[in-house]
């Protein structure tokens, strides 16, 4: 019977972690940057963890939802930011990537900007010198500071440094459904609490669903130097959204296979038509299985298995608009991407000393048109948090410096 049979899936890519030890050594954070969407409150956190480690805080806005203006009114003015609205792909100074050409006016097309202010800040670290940056969504907490110390003190060998998550589990609807049904599933590192080093890293962010995963991947399809040390905690949200489904399926699709290829020792670049015509076919089978036990799961209520599977259902569908070649041709434009945005980084001087008044303005492709931003004047050096201080978030002086409404 369909849906019944053992599944042939990765629940885990783990192995390809080295797992830190916690006494790892520690260096500076060069800067914490937060792309978000959400309403101002929700960089608190980010804030937090900006004034104990004494780094400056770059918040990458979008203007119909937030602003840098309410961000500079909301937090701490101690806090050393740089807060930017970010605009239309177009207006921006980044390269034409062929895998966001090859997506346009399908129903495929991604249409977040997550991708494009994670790129924006990679240019504005190279254009201000930094080397040890840490990506951090707004819907992520870290209850020790000193593990971002942590991560960044492990960039002398490894490129890229992701937290462990922790908390609401950060999966995919297909991957969240398998493991709320009885199946085996973990997380892996992602851009919600990710280090990285600036100047090794020869990857970006594509505009597509596990942007990230295609971020810790290196030119010629293997993995770049990666570890993972401390703790993160996701935030809950809601797993079981049809529309979530759809615009996941492509990029669950194309991240998945390529780590099954490296789960095997194997490039990404070995993956030829022949493995996305067999993996389409075993993620179908996934799917169905998932759909199967989902309905059998007497542990669920009702109307939590109804959503699921309709959830499922959505990531079906979605699947079976997709073809091998479409699977071949984007991953071929990745890899012709990965040489553009070389080339296109190598091209930016660092300039340590440039007033960042400009460093903001050439991240638009028009200069006439800067973007609009609000940043405070850098603050003098100042000695480092110690470790108690960096764990315990909570204390009187910053429960009054972020007054969020309940």
């Amino acid at each position: 019977m369909a849906g019944t049979e053992t599944p042939d899936h990765h629940g885990s890519h783990r192995r390809l972690l080295l797992k830190a030890d916690n006494s790892s050594s520690r260096a500076r954070v060069d800067a914490i940057i937060v792309p978000t969407a959400r309403p101002v409150a929700y960089l608190k956190e980010a804030g937090r963890l900006a004034m104990f480690l004494r780094c400056p805080l770059v918040t990458l806005h979008s203007p119909q939802w937030t602003t840098a203006q309410e961000a500079s009114h909301y937090l701490n003015q101690s806090i050393d930011l740089i807060a930017i609205n970010v605009p239309d792909r177009a207006r921006l100074q980044l390269p034409e990537l062929e895998t966001s050409q090859l997506l346009v006016g399908t129903i495929f097309e991604r249409r977040t900007d997550v991708s494009a202010k994670r790129n924006l800040a990679l240019v504005l670290s190279r254009v201000l010198g930094w080397k040890r940056v840490v990506f951090l969504d707004d819907d992520i907490e870290v209850p020790d500071a000193d593990d971002l110390s942590k991560a960044v003190g492990l960039l002398d060998a490894h490129t890229v440094v992701g937290l462990g998550v922790g908390g609401f589990p950060d999966n995919s609807v297909v991957c969240h459904a398998f493991r709320e049904a009885g199946g085996s599933q973990e997380t892996f590192i992602g851009g919600g609490a990710l280090a990285v080093e600036v100047e090794r890293s020869r990857s970006f962010f594509p505009n597509i669903y596990n942007d990230d995963w295609f971020y810790v991947l290196d030119v010629g399809g293997r993995l770049q130097p990666l570890a993972t040390v401390g703790r993160a905690v996701q935030n809950p949200y809601d797993p079981f959204r049809p529309e979530r489904a759809r615009a996941e399926e492509l990029g669950d699709v194309l991240a998945e296979g390529a780590f099954w290829l490296l789960d095997q020792r194997k490039p990404v670049s070995d993956g030829g038509l022949k493995h996305w015509q067999e993996f389409l076919q075993r993620r179908r089978r996934f799917i169905e299985y998932v759909i199967g036990k989902a309905e059998r799961a007497t542990a669920l209520e009702s109307a939590d298995r109804e959503r699921m599977v309709k959830a499922l259902d959505a990531s079906l569908e979605r699947l079976a608009l997709i073809e091998p070649e479409l699977c071949l041709a984007y991953m071929q434009a990745w890899e012709n991407d990965q040489e553009l945005w070389q080339r296109h980084i190598q091209s930016i001087k660092p300039q340590p000393q440039l007033p960042r008044a400009d460093a903001v303005r050439s991240l638009a492709k028009d200069r006439r048109e800067p973007l609009t931003w609000r940043g405070r004047p850098q603050s003098p050096e100042r000695e480092r948090p110690t470790a108690t201080e960096a764990r315990h978030p909570l204390s009187r002086e910053l429960r009054s410096a972020f007054p969020i409404p309940p």
